[in-house]
């Protein structure tokens, strides 16, 4: 078992994880601001992003890009620094840090060569929209970005059919389309859904209704969006595939469900909170 202290006990440096607006400035805390003035440097999604969020707020801090392409590179590097006695802010290009967006990875780093981190509580569209929907709030299950391709979305989207929870997606506006029409044909057009779009923002908008009636949102996308679906009645249907098994069992089972290998991994590594490579090392047999 591992025992966080206080960072002030530490003698390594500090990962702190600072969320950052969604949309409206005014949404950033004072403590944000503190934290991303005090620190040595900065982890940012996307530098030039940040630095207008910087340079809003007068915060001079030094910089390094962290993204999901650079994630190996930047790790042991960003952990050397911290091991030195470096004080390090990540951020992400809006929200929280982790959730559907870079910082997974360098947590579990740091934590496991036991540096302390330091998280923030601050913006997140996912409960921003949960509490404005109208929809039952708890219990709910968030998941994210979809896989992109039509057949996986069906395939993950099935698993979820009759989960007796609100569920909370993220899409992009070109992809919104395609992802209510095929939402609509997994759940039924009768289900209850919310799509909300641009929040926090002037344009900030909530459509409530059926997935059937919801296909109208998707004429004229713009902004980011959140989709939130009703509970489903709880039973699971005789023939859903059970999580059980070893790694590699559970990755073949939801590939012989119809999800592509690399779908299927990343389904599995969600499901036990695990990183994508692990569980890709594991499935092929790479040590």
């Amino acid at each position: 078992m591992q025992v966080q202290k206080s960072f002030a006990q530490h003698d390594t440096g500090t990962l702190f994880l600072v969320p950052t607006p969604i949309g409206n400035l005014d949404d950033m805390t004072v403590r944000a601001i503190d934290t991303l003035r005090s620190v040595d440097l900065i982890a940012a999604e996307d530098t030039r992003h940040t630095g207008q969020l910087l340079s809003h707020f007068d915060i001079e801090t030094r910089q390094i890009s962290f993204h999901e392409h650079n994630t190996q590179q930047r790790i042991p590097e960003l952990l050397e620094k911290l091991r030195a006695g470096t004080n390090i802010a990540q951020v992400s290009d809006a929200g929280m840090p982790s959730i559907s967006d870079p910082g997974t990875e360098l947590v579990a780093a740091a934590t496991q060569a036991g540096i302390p981190v330091v998280p923030l509580p601050g913006p997140n569209a996912g409960l921003t929209a949960l509490i404005a929907s109208g929809l039952a709030p708890q219990p709910f299950t968030f998941y994210g970005f979809l896989p992109r391709k039509v057949t996986e979305q069906a395939a993950t989207l099935t698993n979820w059919v009759h989960h007796p929870t609100t569920l909370i997606f993220y899409e992009a506006p070109h992809r919104l389309g395609k992802t209510l029409t095929t939402m609509a044909q997994v759940f039924g057009d009768e289900r209850q859904a919310v799509v909300a779009r641009e929040l926090t923002k002037k344009f900030e908008e909530f459509n409530r209704g059926t997935l059937g009636e919801l296909q109208a949102v998707a004429a004229n996308p713009r902004g980011e969006y959140v989709i939130l679906i009703a509970p489903g009645d709880g039973q699971l249907p005789v023939s859903a595939p059970q999580a059980t098994g070893t790694v590699t069992e559970q990755v073949q089972a939801a590939i012989d469900g119809g999800l592509a290998p690399n779908a299927a991994i990343k389904q599995v590594a969600k499901r036990l909170g695990r990183t994508r490579q692990s569980v890709y090392n594991e499935f092929h047999d790479i040590h």
